[in-house]
């Protein structure tokens, strides 16, 4: 069953969230794990420092999530806040949420609180993310966006991004 778009909450995530993130965290991370083959760490869990600046102040850092009713249905980091462009670090909605306009509108509204230069950076192997975040290049600055292959910092046998950039 789809969820109505007005049934979408977007608001900035606190420590009183940290349970409920960490557990959406796991779930992101092991959707990219298809695409990057990243395995879980000996304890199960994945590599989380951008999770934990988000949710400890780190003034570079602001993290939102999203809510259907009383579902948590997703989250965003965004990060490079006090840069000249900003980079939206992380991005995820669970599955009933998607291909229903939730994705796109929780995006819209967390963008809107950081206006200016935006980048997304996002694998060329994921044909899902590679349309949604086309969409979103279009939906925040029309035909002015821009895609680029950047090579992974510290990973020369892993295929590059591809990066987004517009403005908001």
């Amino acid at each position: 069953m789809r969820r109505a778009m007005t049934d979408l909450v977007v608001r900035r995530f606190d420590a009183d969230d940290r349970v409920v993130m960490e557990r959406l965290y796991l779930m992101f991370r092991h959707d990219l794990s298809e695409f990057q083959g990243q395995l879980p760490q000996a304890d199960g869990s994945y590599r989380s420092d951008w999770l934990e600046s988000a949710l400890t102040g780190d003034p570079e850092w602001a993290g939102y999530i999203f809510h259907s009713g009383e579902h948590p249905v997703g989250y965003c980091l965004m990060r490079a806040l006090q840069q000249p462009v900003r980079v939206l670090n992380s991005f995820f909605i669970v599955r009933p949420m998607r291909r229903g306009g939730h994705g796109l509108r929780a995006v819209q509204e967390v963008l809107s609180h950081h206006p200016g230069p935006c980048e997304v950076a996002f694998q060329d192997n994921n044909s899902t993310a590679v349309s949604f975040w086309k969409r979103v290049g279009a939906a925040m600055s029309g035909d002015d966006w821009t895609l680029e292959h950047r090579p992974i910092k510290g990973r020369p046998d892993a295929p590059p991004d591809t990066w987004i950039s517009f403005t908001v």
